[in-house]
């Protein structure tokens, strides 16, 4: 269930199954001036949508990228005044939803609230949040931070893809997930210098302290960019699994 980890945001994790292995899933609720904000929804069950009323109004529905958006339809149609946020490539891959705004529309969407910083270059198409007020990142599968998972598999897969018992990225992601490494670390080396202390992942516990360490730590497999100013999004192709995490 709700569990707070900052001043106006809480997290609530689910068990999710990726090429077999058994790993959690996070959801987040950001509060902002004209509600709340939930970031790659979890199942709605009578529990949880208790747990989030209890906190306040659901103003905002955020897929983070084109693999967590599984239970996005079902809070849409439960908080029809919500307004949806995904990413435009969404749009083709679930024609079923309702998508109320795309992330690069060029928008302010959250005022000086929440600020979105897209990882470009990243085939998921993923854009970061940081909540100001909070002083709290989060990513979804930019980085994971699943500890020590005892599923014999979970922990020989972990293991073997370099992300057991520390905060990094799975080296399936590492090979295949980026179609501009430099255009990545552009978006990588911003999310660094925004205000955040405490880091919140898509798999995994989040991080209350030491965030940018963390993060940076993970992220080093980007080679130093060597643009100066961050490219437009490409809209290509994704190279991976049509399945989503959440």
């Amino acid at each position: 269930m709700l569990e707070r980890f900052k001043d106006g945001v809480w997290f609530d994790t689910g068990p999710v199954r990726i090429v077999g292995t058994k790993l959690s899933v996070t959801m987040t609720v950001i509060r902002l001036e004209d509600g709340l904000l939930l970031h790659s929804p979890l199942p709605l069950t009578p529990e949880r949508r208790a747990a989030v009323s209890l906190l306040g109004n659901v103003a905002h529905l955020y897929a983070p990228n084109t693999f967590h958006h599984l239970w996005l339809g079902d809070w849409s149609r439960a908080f029809p005044e919500a307004r949806v946020h995904a990413p435009e490539p969404l749009a083709k891959k679930r024609p079923d939803l309702r998508l109320d705004r795309f992330h690069d529309d060029g928008s302010a969407a959250f005022g000086d609230e929440l600020e979105e910083i897209p990882i470009v270059g990243f085939r998921l198409i993923e854009t970061a949040l940081v909540h100001r007020a909070s002083r709290t990142a989060i990513v979804t599968d930019l980085v994971h931070n699943v500890g020590r998972p005892t599923d014999p598999w979970t922990k020989l897969y972990t293991k073997m893809m370099g992300f057991y018992d520390r905060v990094a990225l799975s080296r399936v992601l590492r090979w295949t997930a980026f179609d501009d490494r430099n255009a990545a670390r552009v978006s990588v080396d911003r999310l660094l210098s925004a205000p955040f202390d405490g880091l919140v992942v898509g798999h995994g516990l989040p991080i209350p302290e030491r965030g940018p360490e963390l993060l940076a730590a993970a992220t080093q497999f980007l080679a130093p960019a060597t643009l100066a100013e961050l490219p437009r999004r490409a809209k290509r192709q994704s190279l991976l699994s049509p399945k989503p995490c959440g």
